[in-house]
């Protein structure tokens, strides 16, 4: 079913034309009085028969009852003429009962005592035919108006029955009598991954300009429940509507800006009118200053540049308003319902953003959690992957994951940016050295990277061979640590790294560990030849069982930094037998030292075990050499560092096999 959301006679002719099913024509219903809006439609389509008024709505517990209409509150029905809805300081009403109510929004031009009713008792004894046949009986006047007292959907069938004998009718209805009118049955709500978005990473922007009490508990629920990821930004409706076009202006610039700076942080951003209910002094004046709210809501959104996730809009007025003034949509595609009772479109290829889910949320539909809920289901998907989960991965798909070594903002920019190129998982890696370098500002660049990427990446602290170190790294958001006790005797070693997991592990963190010892240099820290040592199968199965750790790196001769000219020389007998014992412990093995292993011994050790590559003296190499060449500027340096690092990353993730893993 498509939603014509554009007001011109051309693409109104134009659906028409196209013969589908169904269109609808997004509008206000409200804009217009019953009798302007009777004298419209009459002048276009003649006299009908009757005008059904047919405002049953399950998703939004509306109800008609022996003549009375109800809205559904928790676990009672309140009477339609008691209930905040009724007191807009603009489209008001006082009756509850809707013969009076057509009296009423006629202003007596339609007297209660001429509308007729179908009553619920002769839908159940007489079923379609009988509510067809009382139908066809009506008497045409000048108008007839008639109402349904309904509560069930199936029902509806009788006026389609109507139809066919010849009589004309115009349905002024709720949505469920449209959904059943043209047999559209109900089913599930659409979430991201139906329509192929779940890995988009940008934030969503949800806009609020429904004032009314349901409204504001709903935006209460959603900050309780998602105030922590979610950007809420409330716009002063005093600014807007009755303060100088100057403040007006600087109050519209400042959202925009700040909206558009959380969206390109892929923060769900919450736009949202103050609180308070601010009215004239009549129902004009206060059309007037909804008019100044809904405008303003509307230059706003004009003003974001980013592109959502998905749209929100809740309220009437703010999503036709949205789609058709800021976005500049002039046709969407309905595919569904994001909750019952809340459409969901495509906006249109002619639109700003094309493709984009557009949730239409009535401002007087659902419970109080009910927009959390919505929000939660297309919210930007929290980071769930682990190093653990990482590297899992990787065992059962047969690859390695690189864990690459970052000291500065290019790296971990060249990092992600490879990752994200080849659809691959990455490791951001910190040594100490590093960590006394950047200290906490590159720990958060890390993290805030890794929870930005639209690829599983985690950020790891590498080589944590002091106590000290290894517990701060527990506290700054890593997902994972190295204990690095090779320097200690075994027993030594074995209860440094128990002591450590056992703390890690309480915080859900994967713990890797080494045994043996590497020679090489590493970041100003060396191990001489005579230092090294190669990993004792037995001793490995002792300390896998004493440390409870996930990940063993192991020294099968590689080392740290470069190897000799005559190339490594690494004991892969060594290294099936350890993969043969790790397996059986659930525990995955990691090689250091892979800077500069010939391409066919990475592949023989990813065949025989290995699931994650420590990768660092390639990429500082290829940060080193980008600094030879003349720049311009300071910026030029940090882009030709960052693309010569990209490059050998990229490389190390199609050489690991990781490549195309990312999900």
């Amino acid at each position: 079913m498509h939603n014509v959301l554009c007001r011109d006679v051309d693409s109104i002719v134009e659906q028409f034309r196209k013969r589908t099913n169904c269109f609808f024509i997004l509008t206000n219903s409200r804009s217009v009085s019953s009798e302007k809006e009777a004298d419209a439609v009459v002048s276009v389509l003649g006299e009908m028969d009757a005008w059904i008024i047919c405002p049953f709505f399950l998703q939004g517990g509306r109800y008609t009852i022996d003549d009375v209409h109800y809205v559904a509150d928790s676990d009672r029905l309140v009477p339609a003429g008691e209930t905040e809805f009724a007191k807009d300081a603009a489209f008001g009403y006082r009756s509850s009962n809707l013969r009076e109510w057509v009296e009423e929004k006629t202003n007596g031009w339609v007297p209660a005592s001429s509308v007729a009713s179908i009553s619920i008792e002769l839908l159940r004894k007489g079923g379609a035919s009988a509510v067809c046949e009382r139908l066809c009986s009506l008497q045409k006047v000048h108008r007839t108006y008639l109402y349904i007292n309904h509560w069930l959907v199936n029902k509806l069938i009788f006026n389609w029955q109507a139809e066919l004998k010849g009589k004309r009718f115009l349905c002024r209805t709720a949505a469920s009598f449209v959904s059943a009118r043209i047999g559209i049955k109900p089913k599930a709500p659409i979430l991201p991954k139906d329509l192929g978005i779940s890995k988009k990473r940008n934030g969503g922007l949800i806009v609020v300009g429904s004032y009314v009490p349901k409204t504001t508990k709903q935006i209460e629920e959603l900050k309780s429940q998602s105030g922590k990821v979610l950007r809420s930004i409330e716009i002063s409706v005093d600014k807007l509507a009755l303060r100088s076009l100057e403040e007006r202006e600087e109050e519209i610039n400042q959202t925009a800006e700040m909206a558009d700076a959380s969206l390109r942080a892929r923060r769900d951003t919450l736009i949202m009118t103050s609180r308070e209910l601010i009215t004239g002094k009549t129902p004009s004046e206060s059309l007037e200053i909804n008019f100044k709210v809904s405008s303003a809501l509307v230059e706003i959104v004009r003003r974001i540049t980013t592109q959502p996730r998905y749209i929100l809009a809740k309220g009437g007025i703010t999503s036709s308003d949205l789609a058709t003034k800021a976005l500049q949509a002039r046709r969407a595609k309905v595919v569904g319902q994001a909750l019952a009772g809340v459409p969901l479109w495509q906006l249109g290829p002619e639109s700003r953003h094309p493709g984009v889910p557009y949730i239409v949320f009535p401002g007087n539909v659902g419970d109080s959690g009910a927009l959390a809920e919505v929000v939660k289901s297309w919210a930007c998907p929290v980071k769930l992957s682990s190093t653990k989960d990482l590297l899992l991965n990787a065992e059962k798909g047969g690859y390695a994951v690189g864990a690459f070594n970052v000291y500065n903002l290019e790296g971990v920019e060249a990092v992600v940016a490879a990752a994200e190129e080849e659809k691959s998982p990455a490791i951001l890696q910190i040594h100490p050295s590093a960590m006394k370098q950047g200290g906490i500002p590159l720990v958060a660049c890390c993290i805030s990277a890794a929870e930005q990427a639209n690829v599983p990446i985690t950020v790891h602290f590498d080589h944590g061979s002091s106590k000290h170190e290894l517990v701060q790294a527990l506290e700054l958001g890593f997902d994972s640590v190295m204990v690095d006790g090779s320097h200690l005797p075994f027993k030594d070693n074995i209860a440094y790294t128990k002591y450590i997991s056992f703390l890690a592990h309480s915080k859900n963190m994967l713990v890797e560990a080494e045994l043996g010892r590497l020679s090489g240099t590493e970041d100003d820290l060396t191990v001489e030849d005579y230092e090294a040592r190669l990993t004792d199968v037995t001793q490995a199965r002792e300390f896998m069982d004493e440390t409870a750790i996930d990940a063993l790196a192991v020294c099968i001769g590689n080392v740290h930094g470069t190897y000799p000219a005559n190339g490594p020389s690494l004991r892969l007998d060594l290294l099936k037998d350890l993969h043969t014992m790790s397996s059986e412990k659930g525990v995955i093995l990691v090689l250091h030292g892979a800077s500069g292993v010939p391409k066919e011994l990475i592949k023989e050790c990813i065949q025989l075990g290995v699931r994650k590559f420590n990768v660092n003296t390639e990429v500082r190499k290829a940060y080193m050499d980008s600094l030879h060449s003349p720049k311009k500027d300071l910026v030029h340096v940090m882009a030709s560092a960052k693309e010569a690092m990209k490059a050998v990353v990229a490389e190390k993730m199609h050489l690991f096999g990781s490549a195309g893993k990312a999900w």
